[in-house]
């Protein structure tokens, strides 16, 4: 995507100090979903990056569903939800995390693939890392192969592409 479209994206993003805590400037993207041309965009983009066939892609809760479904449409491929702890209904496996300020655990259930599937994961931001790195354990975990992490916005002060090296890391906006 040409640069002068992802600064005009970038322009669609608001900044919200303090939230949800003090010191944390939050990425709103919500006027970036309200435009449909640069939703639309933003779908196009991950499409355009997507060079294999692609079984599932796999998004982490909860803003990574509204890019994860979209991208899995337009994929023609399935979509599998990573929830927050307790919100699968089946059987499942889970990974524990930190977070900075505690830990969290995310879910995926047992049956989301067949082994062998070919992925992409994606979600809304990349900060440090720890939500995707718990992620991808759980994928590994069904043993599918990630073709692919995706990301809206990457927060590159933060790091979390250094614990990704070992896959395709790929972002749209950086701030």
């Amino acid at each position: 995507m040409p640069a002068s479209n992802i600064l005009e994206l970038k322009s669609f993003i608001r900044a919200i100090p303090d939230f949800p805590k003090e010191g944390i400037l939050f990425r709103d993207i919500t006027p970036l979903l309200t435009d449909r041309e640069k939703f639309r965009d933003c779908i196009d983009f991950f499409v355009s990056i997507t060079k294999e066939k692609i079984d599932c892609v796999v998004s982490i809760e909860s803003r990574g569903f509204i890019f994860g479904s979209a991208l899995a449409y337009a994929l023609g491929a399935g979509f599998v939800p990573i929830r927050k702890e307790g919100k699968l209904p089946h059987k499942k496996h889970s990974k524990s995390y930190d977070l900075e300020y505690g830990t969290a655990s995310i879910e995926i259930h047992e049956d989301a693939f067949v082994r062998g599937s070919k992925v992409i994961l994606i979600d809304d931001v990349l900060a440090t890392g720890g939500t995707v790195e718990a992620s991808i354990h759980l994928v590994e975990k069904l043993e599918a192969n990630i073709y692919g992490l995706y990301f809206l916005i990457e927060l590159p002060v933060l790091k979390g592409r250094e614990r990704l090296k070992q896959y395709p890391v790929h972002t749209l906006i950086s701030f």
